[in-house]
């Protein structure tokens, strides 16, 4: 049971809007510590001298773009997880078109390199609006690697101060999830505590078929399952 509403899970959307208004310069060196301003094309070559550079991703990286297309005044992000040799995810501000605005931080972003040699010279990135990977290889310049990579508080901090929203990071409200099988392509909205609820009506049912009692046990007041597929009106 909890196997299939995992599926579900899995192909959520993995960019969630969470702020407006944000450019990405301001973002990425919140996240990461990379003291650099001035516009993201100018990054890479500001940081020459400074700080690491290189073409391998890591964790509390910038990934620096080339301005490219329409892009032109380049674009930051901030490396948090590496997920393969060619995946890896950013959080970043001012990307997608959400809701017909752009300016909102995304977290949990894929990108993925698409270069010839493997070099992270080229990608390709979520874009909230097609539901999928973008169409466009845009040229990167490579990772600015930080002296120290920030924790998660230190984070949290950074970019509750940015945007005075302390809840920012920790988004404690519902989970935007985007089921690909619904055929009017409306996201549905599940708590924190949905995969808890899953297990506390699975544990129930388990302890009602083999007849033993619990002086701790609740019965189950509601059945997520159902709710699920009322939801998706099956």
């Amino acid at each position: 049971m909890r196997s299939v509403l995992l599926s579900l899970l899995l192909v959520a959307t993995p960019a969630l809007a969470l702020n407006e208004g944000l450019q990405c310069v301001p973002f990425a060196r919140a996240v990461s510590g990379v003291e650099i301003r001035g516009d993201a094309h100018t990054w890479w070559g500001q940081a020459q001298g400074r700080y690491d550079r290189g073409n391998r991703p890591r964790v509390g990286a910038v990934l620096a773009f080339k301005p490219f297309g329409g892009m032109r005044l380049g674009h930051v992000a901030a490396v948090r997880k590496i997920i393969d040799s060619r995946t890896i995810l950013i959080s970043h501000a001012n990307w997608s078109l959400i809701e017909g605005t752009r300016g909102h931080i995304e977290n949990n972003v894929r990108v993925v390199d698409v270069s010839d040699a493997g070099d992270w010279s080229e990608v390709r990135v979520w874009f909230a609006s097609l539901g999928d990977l973008g169409t466009t290889a845009w040229p990167v310049h490579g990772f600015i690697y930080p002296d120290k990579i920030r924790g998660e508080r230190e984070v949290k901090l950074a970019v509750a101060e940015l945007t005075g929203r302390k809840a920012i990071w920790d988004n404690p409200g519902p989970i935007r999830v985007a089921i690909t099988s619904q055929p009017t392509g409306r996201a549905l909205s599940f708590s924190n505590g949905f995969l808890a609820d899953i297990d506390k009506a699975a544990a129930a049912e388990k302890k009602a078929k083999s007849g033993v009692k619990f002086a701790s046990a609740k019965p189950a007041t509601r059945d997520p399952i159902a709710d699920i597929m009322a939801k998706l009106g099956r």
